[in-house]
């Protein structure tokens, strides 16, 4: 993956855009794409909560306020409650769109929103602190000490990226040094657990400052961040001097630790408010050699690019991707949405109300329950399911997989976990969701060389022994049927106790094939052992890294992973019988096209007519 010039879908219609961390509050207006403009700025000391420094923003602005609204915050969003860590601000999502009157209010971490804008950022917009060449595909982090220490990263999937959402700003400070040891020390006196965001943001510096002048003249002496940047910056102080040189070997310490969990081989970027004020003072610092000094691996280090973010503002262009990723263009083309708006005048009341929330925000609603899209259209669920079928839908999950359809042009592959106590509307859907998905994630992963294997093998088998137990008996079962069809001898071995036995009668020419959704059941893998000491080939339907896939002759990978704790693997147990209906259909084409001898006895009157029991018009 390369980096690509920043690209958000256009705009039709300003939206409002805000980074807001522990101690400042930023905010603009895209009032097209990649313009932000009435940039403002507020202390967030002077606002009692959330809302309120939002409500001032809007009320600063002229004409209709903005519809649609992105928000970065320095806290991890876990649902609708956000309590931020650094600042006595409590708020509900929800509550605050309704009250801000917004369509859209869409609230992530501050870092997560800063890392979707670094495959854009321009030469200009950031500065290179030592050598090293970013790797058009590697993953690339993220770090920024502020008020605390914000981390992230992105991961390249595909023909985009992943953002990363961490708190890694909380993990454990380790000393590098005596001089840093010291500071650790001191830091234990008052704190039970020293983080590396305690150490490494502007409060950090504040404590260091103190740690290395305990005993000394200075000792006793309370200097702010600012202060202290100052005087090291001008160089008028050698003990301001000397807590910053720490901070940015400490910083240097935790830069590597983060390119190493990442393997971030795309670069390190650093951002936050400190670093960027520090200028040559930190180009200078040991931040650079501590980065690189990691024994081993200090060569692979030395690779790796670290950056500085000079850019104005960049969290807003991150913000502006995630929201156009969750409100499109309303001018773009979906024919979902445009029957929506063709039909919203003959829709009741109510039911328009729903087509306001579709069409307002229709990416975010693919993956909202049938209650949220109720509260947000402020109507009952049986009327949203009213409103779909008022479009020709089944239901809401027919109406969703349509609109996916038409908004990205496939079919989402998603995951929703099934919940006790749901409504049977939204676990129906979550449980045709997650089959569909899977559905379409194996169909994409595929290996049809390994199919054509299985078919090559079944077709010149002596007999076939299939084996399985638990949830894929029942595959077992409809698998033996349909060979049988084809009048090749199968039987399946579904009892564990009888397994091995039934292993240790195969024979050069019989084919195993072995059924399981993860691959690693005992009784199974030391059969397919036995099938493969006698000379018998071994097909194996299940999870592609198992032990039961490194014994086979081929391995048809299965790697959907369900959450049995809370629901019956079902997905995994309907993903093997469409592999069973693979291979059926695959033997009756090959018979068609191909008939042998051994073929005759099928169907003595029509040579060219499949299996009985197997239709090949399905396949068109």
């Amino acid at each position: 993956m390369k980096d690509s010039p920043w690209s958000p879908a256009s705009a039709s219609e300003p939206r409002l855009l805000a980074d807001i961390g522990a101690t400042y509050a930023r905010f603009c207006v895209e009032d097209s794409p990649g313009h932000f403009n009435h940039v403002v700025v507020f202390p967030c000391a002077d606002f009692a909560g959330f809302a309120d420094v939002v409500q001032a923003y809007l009320r600063g602005l002229e004409g209709p306020p903005p519809r649609h609204a992105a928000i970065a915050i320095a806290n991890p969003i876990n649902g609708d409650a956000v309590q931020m860590t650094n600042r006595d601000w409590a708020f509900s999502i929800e509550r605050v769109r309704q009250q801000l009157g917004l369509a859209t209010l869409l609230v992530v971490n501050n870092f997560t929103a800063l890392a979707m804008a670094l495959p854009g950022l321009q030469p200009g917009q950031r500065v290179q602190v030592g050598g090293g060449e970013a790797q058009p595909d590697g993953a690339i982090a993220l770090l920024g000490p502020g008020t605390g220490m914000g981390v992230s990263g992105l991961i390249p999937a595909e023909d985009r990226w992943s953002t990363l959402a961490t708190e890694g700003g909380h993990v454990s400070f380790a000393p590098n040094d005596e001089r840093e040891l010291k500071v650790l020390q001191h830091a234990w006196k008052h704190l039970p657990h020293v983080s590396a965001e305690r150490l490494i943001s502007g409060p950090g510096i504040e404590l260091i400052h103190e740690a290395l002048t305990a005993g000394t003249a200075q000792g006793g002496q309370r200097l702010t961040t600012a202060e202290i940047v100052r005087r090291a910056v001008a160089r008028t102080d050698p003990a301001s001097v000397d807590a910053i040189d720490c901070f940015c070997g400490m910083l240097g310490s935790f830069a590597s630790n983060l390119a190493l969990t990442l393997g971030a081989t795309g670069g390190v970027y650093i951002g936050g408010g400190i670093v960027p004020r520090l200028g040559e003072l930190f180009e200078r610092s040991q931040f650079r050699a501590r980065f690189e000094a990691k024994g081993r691996f200090s060569s692979w280090l030395a690779r790796i690019p670290t950056y500085v973010l000079t850019a104005d503002n960049p969290a807003f262009r991150g913000l502006s991707l995630l929201l156009a990723e969750h409100v499109p263009d309303p001018s773009s083309h979906s024919p979902l949405l445009d029957r929506v708006r063709q039909s919203r005048d003959s829709l009741t009341p109510a039911e328009r109300r729903v087509a306001d929330v579709v069409l307002g925000n229709p990416r975010s609603l693919l993956n909202d329950a049938i209650a949220i899209i109720a509260a947000q259209a402020e109507v009952s669920q049986p009327t949203v399911i009213r409103f779909c079928r008022s479009l020709g839908f089944e239901g809401l999950a027919d109406f969703k997989l349509k609109l996916a359809s038409g908004l990205t042009g496939t079919i989402p592959v998603l995951r929703s976990q099934v919940r006790r106590g749901e409504p049977t509307a939204d676990l129906s859907a979550k449980v045709l969701d997650n089959t569909i998905s899977a559905i379409v994630h194996f169909r994409e992963s595929l290996n049809s060389a390994a199919i054509d294997r299985a078919i090559t093998l079944l077709r010149g088998a002596r007999r076939v022994e299939i084996f399985a137990c638990g949830n894929s008996a029942v595959v077992a079962l409809d698998a033996q049927h349909k060979l049988l069809r084809f009048r090749i001898p199968a039987i399946s071995q579904t009892d564990t106790s009888l397994q091995g036995l039934a292993a240790e009668m195969l024979a050069p020419g019989d084919v195993a094939v072995f059924i399981s959704s993860s691959g690693q059941t005992a009784e199974l893998v030391r059969a397919a052992g036995i099938a493969i000491e006698r000379g018998a080939s071994v097909i194996a339907i299940t999870a592609s890294q198992s032990r039961l896939a490194r014994l086979a002759t081929v391995c048809i990978g299965l790697d959907h992973a369900e959450d049995s704790s809370t629901f019956l693997s079902m997905v995994a147990r309907i993903l093997q019988l469409l592999v069973i209906d693979i291979m059926s259909t695959g033997l009756a084409v090959q018979r068609e096209q191909n008939p042998t001898r051994a073929d005759a006895g099928i169907d003595t009157q029509n040579r060219n007519a499949p299996a009985p029991g197997v239709r090949i018009s399905h396949l068109n």
